[in-house]
């Protein structure tokens, strides 16, 4: 045979694309070139590959006067990364008749250093889902790789660790057969956290409207002086969300791993991001030739912490439109456009002038100061933002307080976790799919699942009459105070937690 036909997997953004790996070998002068659109990292495998296949004892392309065609199909999909080497140096040493085996159904992923081991590689758990949509059973991955991949239930992954581990268990030579992975069981670590709601003294009202963000997913926002607890109060708000469930463990730990910044086997807590406020568009949102997820993305159902807020580039605050009202943020090429995941809370911190003691004693600022200030975050974004709560100054006797008496994290967490559940019986009972909280509802399912009296109906109105908040911002309150009221443990939405959802209206900061 001097034809082979192999199958590996590559990540578009986080869409899987099976990769045929073609290898055609012909007599004449030594020629090695791989061909499909290849970056630096696949071109450069030619010298890697020739190296791993004779040092696992087999005669490399290097030692034989041929021409070795190896081609990625299809041929106009950009091909990165080193994870086509495993699937090369098969299909060359096939193609040589050096070995023979049935390739049809599996997926081979893999660099490989030049003594012939499997180093890890990136995004393995959405290959992994991917190749199973398309019909292939068996995937062999690196050792390091392994646990990962055998998070999806279904297909039969292989941990390999070198070349010549795998040639045997495919050639089928005595005692080197490898056996498929044991299904990876998520186990929930205990996460220590520096900063409990405990250990914050005061600000009972920025505390309550943590509580309410977290329950129902709400994006909030703090203003203040420097020094009040903004940022302690965000630190600790990620101590009072649930665990993530299976299907969103699987969602998260996969774009980490794309994103190259899973440092474990799977992600089973709510991510927390805090980029600088000197970051740049495409480190928040995504983007470069060949888009990569950005901040937004990498806090997929957990939390993107802006502290200083209107410190961040006027672009940078207008590109969280999208993500904050659809949960997905979309990045055009000239190549192509990608869309990534962008399911998170959004907590921003700011002072309330550029000074930052706004009303205080010992504020300098010009009321043109301060407009030009305030007018950094556009109409559009503060529409977006459901809650607007004010922490101020904390007195020195309550700093010095014990914090015995407050509620710490375990007991806030507890009553979101509730109000989470009730919101999840409400959807399945309506028959709503694929929402969780109730920041997630869109109009249609407003009209679905939540009822208001008439009393109810006409406080929200001649409210936001008088409020002249937009369309958005009106089923945006009766959704904060549908989680209002499943923590209070009601099931109608009274008039008591409209005027408390009200209250969280942005009314200039």
């Amino acid at each position: 045979m001097s034809v082979s036909k192999i199958y590996s997997a590559q990540l578009v953004g986080l869409t899987t694309h099976t990769i045929t790996i073609e290898t055609d070998l012909s007599n004449g002068l030594h020629n090695f070139s791989i061909v499909g659109l290849g970056d630096k990292a696949v071109e450069e495998a030619r010298d890697r590959i020739s190296a791993a296949i004779k040092n696992s004892g087999y005669i490399s392309p290097k030692q034989k006067n041929q021409k070795v065609v190896i081609s990625l199909a299809p041929a106009d999909l950009r091909k990165e990364g080193p994870s086509f080497d495993l699937g090369m140096a098969l299909g060359y040493l096939m193609a040589a008749g050096e070995i023979d085996f049935d390739p049809q159904k599996k997926i081979f992923l893999g660099e490989l250093s030049l003594e012939g081991y499997l180093r890890k590689v990136s995004g393995v758990l959405p290959l992994v889902r991917g190749a199973q949509k398309h019909g292939f059973k068996e995937i062999f991955l690196p050792l390091e790789n392994a646990r990962e991949g055998a998070l999806v239930k279904g297909m039969k992954i292989f941990a390999v660790k070198s070349l010549d581990e795998i040639i045997g268990h495919l050639i089928k030579r005595i005692n080197a057969n490898i056996t498929p992975c044991p299904r990876t069981k998520i186990i929930y670590e205990d996460m220590a956290f520096d900063t409990d709601f405990s250990l914050v003294q005061g600000q009972e009202t920025a505390k309550r409207g943590l509580e309410i963000a977290a329950a129902g997913g709400h994006n909030i926002a703090m203003y203040g002086p420097p020094g009040t607890g903004k940022t302690m109060l965000a630190k600790a708000f990620r101590t009072i969300l649930p665990p993530l469930n299976h299907e969103e463990i699987l969602e998260v730990t996969g774009v980490h791993s794309m994103a190259r910044i899973l440092d474990r086997p799977f992600v089973t807590h709510p991510p927390f991001r805090s980029p600088h406020h000197t970051s740049s568009y495409a480190s928040l949102v995504g983007g470069g030739s060949f888009p990569r997820p950005g901040e937004i993305t990498l806090a997929h159902r957990g939390v993107l912490f802006l502290d200083e807020f209107t410190e961040f580039d006027r672009s940078v605050i207008d590109a969280l439109r999208q993500p904050l009202e659809d949960g997905v943020v979309t990045i055009s090429r000239v190549r192509g456009t990608l869309s990534f995941p962008a399911q998170c809370i959004l907590i921003a911190s700011m002072n309330p002038c550029p000074c930052g003691y706004g009303k205080e004693k010992g504020c300098k600022c010009s009321d043109s100061d301060i407009a030009f200030y305030k007018k950094r975050i556009s109409g559009p974004i503060v529409d977006r933002i459901d809650m607007w709560v004010s922490v101020s100054k904390v007195e020195y006797d309550k700093l010095s307080g014990s914090s015995l008496k407050n509620e710490n994290s375990s007991v806030l967490r507890s009553r979101v976790e509730m109000a989470r559940k009730r919101q999840l019986k409400r959807f399945k009972e309506n028959n709503i799919k694929n929402k969780k909280i109730n920041s997630e509802m869109s109009v249609s399912d407003i009209e679905k699942c939540i009822h208001l009296s008439q009393k109810v109906k006409e406080l929200l109105s001649s409210s936001a009459k008088k409020l002249g908040i937009s369309a958005r911002a009106f089923h945006r309150t009766i959704k904060l105070s549908r989680t209002i009221a499943d923590l209070d443990k009601s099931d109608e939405i009274t008039e008591n937690h409209i005027l408390e959802a009200l209250q969280y209206r942005q009314k200039g900061f």
